[in-house]
C-alpha cells in the first residue's frame, strides 16, 4: 500500500528570449510538481516529478489553494488502485477536481496534469521501468520498438538577421539526427513570412519535411490568404491557423486548403475534441490532432481523446502531441501514436530531451531511465534536486 505524505510544486521559469505571433515567453513559467510517497528506496523516499508541458503559465495558486489540500485530505485508501494498492491516477486526478464545476478548461486542466503525470512517473518509478512500459501495460498495448517520428520545432521570431538566423537553425536541426521542422509564421506581414518559409524549404530540402505554426494568430481573411500562398509548397501541415475553438472556420478552411491542417494543443478536454471532430471540418485522410496530456488534465483524459479520434475515424497515429519534452516522449511510445514534437533548442530546462535519448534519421528513442527520466536531465535535475531536496 503506497501513501502520498507531500506534494510540493516550484514554478521554474523558461530560458530564452523568443516569441511566436501571439505570445513572448519572456515572463512564463512553469510548474514543477513532485508527490513524495512513504515508499523508502535506498534510505530516501519515492517522489514522482512531473511539469504541465510549456505554453501556458504555471498553476501554483491552483495547486496549492485547491488541488493539493484536497488530495492530501482525502482518504488515503481513496486513492489507490483496490486491485493494485497503488496510487491510481485516476483517482487522484478525481480527488483533485473534487468541487470544480463542468465546462471552462483552462488553467485548472494545467495543474491536474502536473500532478497526474507525476503518479504516473511514481508507477513507473515504483516498478524501476521507464513511464512508456508503465502506460502501454495500462492500457493493453505493446510498446513501440525501433523510435518514433519526431521533428524540431523552432523558427522563433527573433531580433536581428532573422533568414540568416532561420538557416543557420534549420541546419542545425538536421545535423542533430532531426528530418523534419516547424517554423512560425503570423508575426510578420504575409510577404515576409513567404519568405522565411521559402528559405526553412530550401535548407530542410523539400515542403513536406517543413511545418509551419500560426499559434492561432489569423482571422478569416488572413488564415484563408496564407492558404492561398502556401498551397503548391506541399508542406508538412498548417498549424492553429485561426482560433482553436472556431470549428466552422476551420472547417471551411478545411474545405479550401488541400493540404494537411493541424490543431489540438489548446483543447484542454475530451468536449471541447469532440466539438472539434463534430464540428471543425478534420479530415481523417490526412489531418492532425496536437492535443497535450501536460495541459489537458493528463493522461487519464489524454486517452479519452485518443478514443474519441479513433470513433471518428482516425487512427491514432494522426495523434502527434504538441510540448516537445520527455513526457510526451513516452506517452507516443507507450501508446503508439504517430510521433511527437522537439524543442531541442528552446523552452530550457523542460523542452527537449535528456541526452541520452536516440535521435536519428527523423525518429527518437527514449532512454530506459525509471519514470520519465527527467532527472536524466541535466539543467533540469538541478531544479527537482532543489524541489525534493
Amino acid at each position: 500500500m503506497v501513501r502520498i505524505t507531500e506534494i510540493r510544486e516550484v514554478a521554474g521559469p523558461l530560458a530564452g528570449a523568443i516569441s511566436n505571433a501571439v505570445v513572448s515567453f519572456d515572463q512564463h513559467k512553469v510548474s514543477l510538481v513532485a508527490i513524495f510517497t512513504d515508499v523508502v528506496r535506498d534510505g530516501r523516499p519515492l517522489v514522482g516529478v512531473a511539469f504541465n508541458s510549456i505554453g501556458r503559465h504555471s498553476q501554483g495558486g491552483i495547486l496549492r489553494e485547491r488541488m493539493i489540500p484536497r488530495i492530501l485530505e482525502a482518504d488515503p485508501d481513496s486513492l489507490l488502485s483496490p486491485e493494485t494498492g497503488l496510487l491510481d491516477p485516476a483517482r487522484v486526478l478525481a480527488c483533485a477536481l473534487t468541487d470544480e464545476k463542468p465546462g471552462g478548461h483552462g488553467d485548472r486542466a494545467a495543474a491536474a496534469s502536473a500532478i497526474e503525470l507525476a503518479c504516473w512517473d511514481l508507477l513507473a518509478k515504483y516498478g524501476d521501468e521507464p513511464a512508456y512500459a508503465t502506460i502501454a501495460r495500462a492500457h493493453g498495448r505493446e510498446p513501440v520498438s525501433g523510435g518514433v517520428p519526431v521533428y524540431a520545432a523552432g523558427g522563433y521570431y527573433r531580433d536581428g538577421d532573422d533568414l540568416g538566423l532561420l538557416r543557420a537553425e534549420i541546419g542545425d536541426f538536421l545535423d542533430a539526427g532531426y528530418s523534419a521542422v516547424k517554423i512560425k509564421i503570423g508575426g510578420k506581414t504575409l510577404a515576409e513570412d513567404m519568405l522565411r518559409i521559402e528559405a526553412a524549404i530550401d535548407v530542410a530540402g523539400s515542403g513536406r519535411h517543413l511545418a509551419v505554426d500560426a499559434n492561432g494568430r489569423f482571422d478569416r481573411a488572413q488564415a484563408l490568404a496564407y492558404a492561398e500562398a502556401m498551397a503548391s509548397y506541399g508542406l508538412r501541415w498548417y498549424e492553429e491557423p485561426v482560433d482553436p475553438l472556431d470549428y466552422a472556420l476551420h472547417r471551411d478552411l478545411g474545405e479550401m486548403y488541400p493540404g494537411v491542417l493541424a490543431t489540438g494543443e489548446n483543447l484542454f478536454s475530451r468536449q471541447d475534441v469532440e466539438n472539434m471532430l463534430r464540428f471543425g471540418g478534420l479530415r481523417p485522410d490526412r489531418d492532425i490532432l496536437q492535443m497535450d496530456a501536460g495541459l489537458s488534465y493528463g493522461l487519464t483524459e489524454y486517452v479519452k481523446m485518443i478514443a474519441l479520434m479513433e470513433e471518428h475515424g482516425f487512427d491514432r497515429t494522426a495523434a502527434m502531441p504538441h510540448g516537445g519534452h520527455l513526457l510526451n516522449l513516452h506517452i507516443v511510445v507507450g501508446l503508439g501514436l504517430g510521433g511527437c514534437e522537439a524543442y531541442p533548442g528552446v523552452f530550457q530546462p523542460f523542452g527537449g530531451y535528456s541526452p541520452d535519448c536516440a535521435i536519428g534519421e527523423g525518429t527518437v528513442s527514449p532512454a530506459e531511465h525509471p519514470g520519465f527520466g527527467l532527472e536524466a536531465k541535466d539543467n533540469l535535475a538541478a531544479e527537482i534536486s532543489r524541489l525534493v531536496a
